[in-house]
């Protein structure tokens, strides 16, 4: 079952990269990264270093304490879930890089757990206080990248026909 999710992680991967690799190819990537479709909206660069942030809190925070692997520790504050959007837009560079090493951190950590944990480990989510089971948080992890990369791929549609 845990690898069944991990295969799902890898393609959705594939449909974030490629928004990625279609503003690489723009003649301003950083502008299109940094475009909003309205004030106070997030930017397409916060969606997808969002995706790669929250991996990496998840295997080195949430599903193992294990902060010294952390490798964008010093931005987690400006990706994580409930932060606000900054002006200070990474590159594509940047963002494939924190998408990379998030899901390492990530599969690293997944390789702990084996199914028959699936519905007996548990954490506390600090935001909304809840307790997730390892088969809920799954299943989050893989809805999250795709909502976030839906989000970042209708700011580029709304970016290209402004």
């Amino acid at each position: 079952m845990i690898e069944s999710f991990i295969q799902a992680f890898t393609f959705n991967r594939t449909r974030t990269l490629s928004t990625l690799d279609q503003i690489a190819a723009m003649d301003d990537p950083n502008q299109v990264l940094g475009w909003r479709p309205a004030d106070g909206r997030a930017h397409i660069a916060w969606q997808l270093a969002h995706i790669g942030i929250t991996e990496e809190l998840f295997g080195v925070d949430r599903l193992a304490k294990r902060h010294d692997d952390a490798r964008h520790k010093d931005i987690w504050e400006r990706f994580q879930g409930g932060s606000t959007p900054d002006d200070n837009i990474p590159s594509t560079d940047e963002i494939r890089q924190i998408l990379s090493d998030g899901r390492e951190l990530m599969l690293q950590t997944l390789q702990q757990f084996d199914s028959e944990q699936l519905d007996t480990f548990t954490w506390v989510h600090p935001r909304l206080g809840k307790e997730l089971d390892l088969r809920t948080t799954l299943s989050i992890i893989n809805w999250h990248e795709s909502h976030h990369q839906g989000q970042a791929h209708i700011t580029l549609n709304l970016f290209n026909n402004q």
